[in-house]
């Protein structure tokens, strides 16, 4: 009976299996590997579109500047959107640790608590956001300092900081949202929701510089209406799924706020503990980033705008590939929810599968078509020659990078936070130190290379700590003899 009813299940086909992933259930344990693989790919592709608009949109700010008169512009936009790396990344922790607590709560059919971590992550959100707008000129100008840059390249970057950082409440919102969604596996939700953003992102960029002529300002300013337009469609979402999900009282038809749910102290520690080890791990990559730039830019402007026209390449690679470390957080985190080690290894195993096609086929995007890339991205000679010239790191990067971006997803999902923030202090301090060796010696070409040795740091760091992750979900699956 057990095969017969193993057959008529499989027969039902993938069809029936891509119906049913809209409930998100747990796969069976005797899931084959074609389902595993088929979960986790419903699961990521909205994912990946969405992580894709991303740096979409940043080409689009590199491109409308980089057709402007002066290469300053293009290092301006690459320092201002640097800084807000530092913002929304350093408040990464309001994603990320909403998506590891989410994904914990529905694995454990909690949904009281799901609904109370979006609460406490919004809450956050606000109040962070606020704080950066009040507190702008200081923020601005403390950046600035410690980035560097040319007089010129400076000031391009304060008129675009000192507009799009308005944006920051709605922002923070968002990626709370968003990580909401990916804990509830629902990332067609934030496929919407961050469509909508870049999409009116990249409209109004081009009306606001090319129709209005507003220049940088007209550049930053687009990401402030983009952001809000994206938190009123994130509320239609959210309301939505919560309907779906059913009423959180019997015979209501509202979603109440529970305060007091929101508010446990015995809730909140831990997610603060989480988010504090979070933080200090994103502002660490944060930094890595900066500090990329900051030695280019003791390079000089040219280099400066030739590797910032690169990093939209390594930004393409990073979002995409992250879309299966996303799906690895839900399926990671449902894992340990329902305390099943079978579960957490074909998900470790059939994510990491997905996502190193993927980075093979962004590096030979990259050695096929990169040159065209980088002439749509700016119509400076001298910057064109400077990016080809380095374009063969962007190859070797997604190789590289993809097995450290895919263990952050499994740490997120199993909120190991301490060991994240521990291997990236640590892989930052070798990342300096590289290139304070390797930067003398061979100029830009060894800067790329403490930047691979960088990302191999994060990836060998992890792998010292994952026995640890995987045991939190149980003992190893032992197949019956």
């Amino acid at each position: 009976m057990r095969r017969d009813g193993r057959v008529h299940r499989r027969s039902l086909g993938l069809a029936a299996l891509s119906a049913a992933n809209d409930k998100m259930a747990p796969l069976p344990d005797d899931a084959t590997g074609r389902e595993w693989l088929w979960r986790v790919m419903m699961i990521a592709w909205p994912i990946v579109l969405s992580n894709l608009t991303l740096p979409i949109v940043g080409a689009v700010d590199t491109a409308v500047v980089g057709h402007l008169d002066d290469a300053r512009w293009i290092g301006g936009v690459a320092l201002g959107t640097l800084i807000f790396n530092y913002i929304y990344w350093g408040f990464g922790f309001l994603r990320m640790g909403t998506t590891g607590f989410v994904a914990q709560a529905f694995g454990a059919k909690d949904r009281p608590e799901v609904r109370a971590t979006l609460g406490r992550a919004i809450l956050l959100s606000v109040l962070f956001g606020l704080g950066c707008v009040v507190f702008r000129e200081p923020l601005t100008a403390a950046a600035l300092w410690v980035l560097g840059g040319s007089e010129g390249v400076e000031e391009a970057a304060y008129a675009y900081v000192i507009v799009r950082i308005w944006a920051a409440p709605a922002a923070l919102c968002n990626i709370s949202m968003l990580g909401w969604f990916f804990g509830l596996q629902r990332s067609g939700a934030g496929l919407i929701q961050q469509s909508v953003i870049n999409g009116v992102n990249v409209v109004l960029n081009l009306v606001f510089v090319f129709q209005f002529g507003w220049g940088i300002e007209g550049v930053a300013l687009a990401s402030v209406v983009a952001q809000y337009v994206g938190l009123a469609v994130g509320v239609v979402l959210v309301r939505r799924i919560e309907r779906e999900a059913g009423p959180a009282v019997p015979n209501s038809r509202t979603w109440p706020v529970e305060w007091s749910r929101i508010f446990d102290l015995k809730r909140l520690r831990p997610m603060f503990a989480v988010n504090i080890d979070i933080f200090i791990r994103t502002v660490s990559v944060a930094t890595a980033t900066g500090y990329f730039l900051h030695v280019s830019a003791t390079l000089g402007d040219g280099v400066l705008a030739a590797n910032a026209v690169l990093q939209i390449f390594m930004i393409f690679n990073a979002y995409g590939t992250d879309g299966f470390a996303h799906a690895a957080e839900g399926l990671v985190g449902q894992a340990i929810g329902a305390k099943s080690r079978r579960m957490l290894d074909r998900a470790v195993f059939w994510s990491t599968v997905a996502a190193a096609i993927l980075a093979v086929g962004f590096s030979l995007t990259y050695w096929i078509a990169g040159p065209v890339f980088i002439d749509l991205l700016t119509s400076i000679p001298e910057v064109r020659a400077e990016a080809k010239t380095y374009l063969f790191w962007t190859v070797i990067l997604p190789l590289i990078g993809v097995w450290s971006f895919q263990l952050d997803g499994i740490f997120i999902g199993a909120t190991r936070s301490a060991e994240m923030r521990n291997t990236m202090v640590v892989s930052l301090l070798g990342f300096v130190g590289l290139t304070e060796v390797f930067v003398p010696l061979w100029g830009n070409d060894g800067l790329w290379l403490a930047y691979i040795g960088f990302l191999s740091l994060r990836t060998v760091t992890m792998l010292f700590y994952y026995p640890a992750v995987a045991g939190s979900a149980g003992t190893a699956f032992k197949p019956a003899s």
